[in-house]
Order: structure tokens, then C-alpha cells, then sequence
């Protein structure tokens, strides 16, 4: 058995064998691009998105050293005319870059071309080659007419943490193998798949004969990476989870056509723990970028604060480069960030979003390290606000929002109504563990400027806020009465609790007023 040719199905088998969701519908896309000029394909998602899953997948069922009708004759590819026609009929390479970069190896580029070529002279001896794969193909090729696939997990490690002379190389490495003349003599399918699209060099892609397809513009594959709500429901269903509970953590993702995506390693580890917990962490890829968000680079800060205030906002992708060096706009690194996953993006309207409070706390944990002093104090303080709003507590309220507002004026101007609701938003920042917060949401007579609704089994009652500016507290309290601001709020919380927010412009003081309905302050 080979390390990267005839290994066996097994890496499938055991994917089958944990908490699965049938994604062979991606075999059927491919196969009807196998030898046709679009067979050289690049997909990218942010990591944990079910890309290795997908590349094990396609390895168990092209490769021909194995029988892999057992694991695909229940799954959706079994229904299509073509499932048998390619069905284990190819050679096929599975290479992960992970395995060479892992190595440390000074000259990984030589090395990873020679452990290849090593393992191809178990199935064809007379292979001569040592040092060049594409050489080592096309001899088998001219010897056998063998034509094969070729699966390249993680393509872009060597992109995103290497030396530029490394970088270099292994892009010469890719464009000599498969933009040749002997390459479509040799490969029926190649298929890639990393975080990053293919590396631009000036405005074109470094390997312009790939169709990509990424988590900007997925095309016909949107689908097959992430979870859809419907799979995430029938997985809630099976290992007795909460779909509700599972939206507000890891949900949150629109690619192309699909609307509500979530982070399936994420579904996948809080079913298998039977909790909600963050399985989210920072990676190098992260760590890298971190210098950009220090240094606010073209008012990235700004965007950043607005988006943990729940807004969305406007980016240009075109400018991005595909590689983590060549960052000079706020648009790059929010770009990038996409295609990290810490931010979801909406093609219709062009914009960037957090997606979901396991994100959400991600960036709350990378404030504290990029020098955000004030910003990351009023976050970290946020907990006791919602408590002693809880517990009616208005005295603490207004000097907490006074010191808060002393502290947050370094990234907020409190200049108007939206100004003011966007730092109150950020006082009650950890609200959002127990709550959907909704901004001018619709109820009764009008628009409440912000309303808490707890999420599913919470112990906090509902939130119903109203701000003023240069006016008064009480007479907040008696607009949201009025107008019935708290009606709909009635089915979610036996108890809502009326807030009232002033803010004087000349004193910088915020006067409270506040009420519980339907039950007493806990």
C-alpha cells in the first residue's frame, strides 16, 4: 500500500463511521468535468468547512485499488447514471501538503517530488525518473496510456506560510505540471482544494486554466462545503440537539445561493459533546494578520467595531491577491478574513458580517492582544452591566455607562441616536450569549431602537431598549409603553424588562429608567 497512490479507501470508511452528512453530490459535478477543458478545478473554503472530508471522498471513489461500492451505494452519487462508469476505474494521487510541510524540509519542493515518484515505482517499475513528477507521469503515460486524477489537499499551505523563494517555487512547480502540453494527456481530473484561491501575479491567477470555485463565488458548489440548515436540523434530530442553540453558534454563512451555511466541524464536535461550546480557535493564518488589525490599517478598526455591533459592512474583493503578503486595504484583510471564515460575505449586496457568536468571541479574544485597551476593558465589564440590568440595578447602570462612555469615545463619537445605540450595543457585548439582539426591530407602534429576545433555554427575561439624546430617560420608558414596543415579547420571557437611556450631550452623563413588566427583577 502506497502513501499517496493505491492506499485504500480507509480514510472514507472512517468518515462514514462518525457523524456523517452525504455530500457525494460533489462527485456528480466532477465527474462531468473529467476530461474536458474544465478539469482542473480549485476549491476553496475556510479550514474545518469539510474540504478533506470532500478530498477522501473522491479519493475512495476514483481510486481504482479499491472496492468502494460499500461506501457510496446509499449516498446521493449511487442515483446518478454516471455513479458506475467511474466508480474505482482511475489511478489516482491524494497529496496533502500538510504531510511535506510538516517536514520542515529545507528543499520540500525536490523532496515532495521524489517520495511521490518513489511510491508510483511500486505500481509501474520501469519507471526511470527520480527527480521530476510531471516527467515521471508523462513516462507512464507514453508506457501504459494510463491518464490520471489527482486530488491536492491543502494546495495552499506551501502559499501561506513559506518564504517567497519556497512560494515561488511551488507555483513554477504547479504551472510546469498543469499548464503544459502533455497535461491533459496525462490528467482526466485535477482537483484542488485549500483556504486561499490560486495566488495572483499582478491581476491573473497564477494557474489561469483552473476554474476556481470559492467561498466568494462557489458557483455550483456551494452546497457541499458547510452544513445547509436542513442537514444541521436532521443531525439535531438524530443526537438530541437544539437547532435553535445550534443557529446562534454556528451559523451565520452565505455562499452563493445558500443562505444559511454553517461551520460543519463545529455541528459536528457540539453533537458528538452534547454542548454548544466554541470550537473555534485562532490559527497561524490569524496570527499573521493580527499586525494589520493592530495598526488599524485603513480604518479597518472602525469596521471591525461596527461589525461586532452586529452591522454589516461594505468591501470590495477585486483587489485581493490570494496570499497573505501582498495586504495594503482594509478591503484586503476583511477579503481575507472571508476566506479565513471569521467573517461571512453577501455577494448581492456586497457586504461583510460576523456570522455567529463563536466568531463573535474570537475577535473578542483578539482584541485584547492588538492594543484595543479601552475597547477590550468595556467588553471584558460587559457581563456585570447585564446583570445589574437584570437585577434593576439603575444606579449601577448609569455609572457604568459613564465610565464606559469615557472609555469608548477613543473609537465611538457619540454625536447622535446611532452613535449612542452602537456604544450601548458594545456595553451589553455579552449579551449576545444569552440573546438575539436585534436593531429598530418592528413591534407594537414603531421601531424599538434595540430589543433583547433570550434565546432558547435561557434563564434571562427579554430586553426592550430606548434611547434618548439630550431628552429624557422616563420619557423613553413612556414611548416604548405607548407604543407597545414590548408586545411581541410576550411569548418569549414571562418577564421584559423596559430600559430608558438618555445620554446629555453637555454633561456626558446617562440618565436611566427602568422597568420589569409581567414579574419582579431577578
Amino acid at each position: 500500500m502506497g502513501r499517496f497512490l493505491d492506499y485504500g479507501n480507509w480514510d472514507f470508511r472512517s468518515v462514514r463511521n462518525s457523524v456523517f452528512v452525504d455530500k457525494s453530490g460533489l462527485i456528480n459535478v466532477l465527474n462531468g468535468l473529467i476530461d474536458t477543458e474544465k478539469r482542473y478545478v480549485c476549491i476553496s473554503r475556510p479550514r474545518r468547512f469539510g474540504k478533506s472530508v470532500a478530498a477522501k471522498m473522491l479519493y475512495a471513489y476514483y481510486d481504482r485499488s479499491s472496492d468502494s461500492r460499500s461506501l457510496f451505494n446509499d449516498l446521493e452519487i449511487s442515483k446518478s447514471p454516471d455513479f458506475e462508469t467511474h466508480l474505482n476505474k482511475y489511478p489516482t494521487i491524494y497529496l496533502d501538503w500538510n504531510f511535506f510541510a510538516s517536514t520542515k524540509s529545507e528543499n520540500v519542493i525536490k523532496d515532495s517530488q521524489k517520495m511521490i515518484i518513489e511510491d508510483l515505482k511500486h505500481a509501474y517499475p520501469f519507471v526511470q525518473e527520480k527527480d521530476n513528477l510531471m516527467f515521471a507521469l508523462s513516462e507512464i503515460n507514453a508506457q501504459t496510456s494510463d491518464r490520471f486524477i489527482f486530488i491536492i489537499d491543502e494546495w495552499d499551505r506551501l502559499v501561506r506560510e513559506v518564504d517567497k523563494s519556497v512560494q515561488d517555487e511551488y507555483v513554477n512547480l504547479l504551472r510546469a505540471m498543469f499548464k503544459s502540453n502533455t497535461a491533459n494527456k496525462v490528467f482526466l481530473l485535477v482537483y484542488m482544494t485549500g483556504i486561499l484561491p490560486i495566488i495572483k501575479i499582478e491581476s491573473q491567477s497564477a494557474l489561469n486554466n483552473f476554474v476556481e470555485y470559492s467561498i466568494i463565488n462557489p458557483s455550483k458548489t456551494a452546497k457541499y462545503y458547510g452544513f445547509t440548515k436542513q442537514e444541521v436540523a436532521s443531525i439535531c434530530e438524530k443526537y438530541d440537539m437544539d437547532l435553535e442553540l445550534m443557529e446562534h453558534a454556528y451559523d451565520g454563512y452565505i455562499i452563493g445561493s445558500e443562505k444559511s451555511m454553517f461551520n460543519p466541524n463545529s455541528v459536528i464536535m457540539a453533537a458528538e459533546n452534547g454542548n454548544y461550546n466554541s470550537y473555534w480557535s485562532k490559527t497561524a493564518s490569524y496570527t499573521t494578520i493580527e499586525h494589520y488589525i493592530k495598526n488599524d490599517i485603513d480604518g479597518l478598526r472602525d469596521k471591525i467595531v461596527r461589525m461586532l455591533n452586529g452591522e454589516k459592512v461594505s468591501i470590495s474583493v477585486t483587489s485581493f491577491r490570494n496570499d497573505m503578503k501582498n495586504i495594503e486595504t482594509c478591503d484586503d484583510v476583511l477579503t481575507l478574513l472571508v476566506h479565513l471564515g471569521y467573517l461571512s460575505y453577501d455577494p448581492v449586496f456586497g457586504r461583510v458580517m460576523i456570522p455567529n457568536t463563536e466568531v463573535a468571541d474570537e475577535f473578542k479574544n483578539s482584541i485584547r492582544v492588538c492594543g484595543w485597551g479601552s475597547l477590550s476593558k468595556a467588553i471584558g465589564n460587559s457581563r456585570e452591566l447585564l446583570n445589574a440590568t437584570i437585577a434593576g440595578d439603575k444606579n449601577y447602570i448609569e455609572k457604568a455607562l459613564d465610565s464606559y462612555h469615557d472609555e469608548a469615545t477613543s473609537f465611538i463619537e457619540f454625536n447622535d441616536e446611532n452613535s449612542l445605540a452602537c456604544a450601548i450595543r458594545l456595553a451589553y457585548y455579552s449579551a449576545q450569549a444569552q440573546y438575539e439582539i436585534f436593531r429598530e426591530f418592528p413591534s407594537g407602534k414603531g421601531f424599538a431602537d434595540m430589543v433583547f429576545v433570550p434565546i432558547k433555554n435561557s434563564p434571562y427575561p427579554a430586553l426592550v431598549v430606548e434611547l434618548k439624546y439630550d431628552k429624557t430617560a422616563q420619557g423613553a420608558i413612556a414611548q416604548i409603553k405607548a407604543k407597545n414596543y414590548h408586545g411581541k415579547l410576550q411569548n418569549f420571557s414571562k418577564t421584559i424588562i423596559l430600559l430608558g437611556i438618555n445620554y446629555d450631550k453637555t454633561t456626558k452623563k446617562h440618565e436611566v429608567e427602568i422597568e420589569a413588566l409581567n414579574g419582579d427583577f431577578v
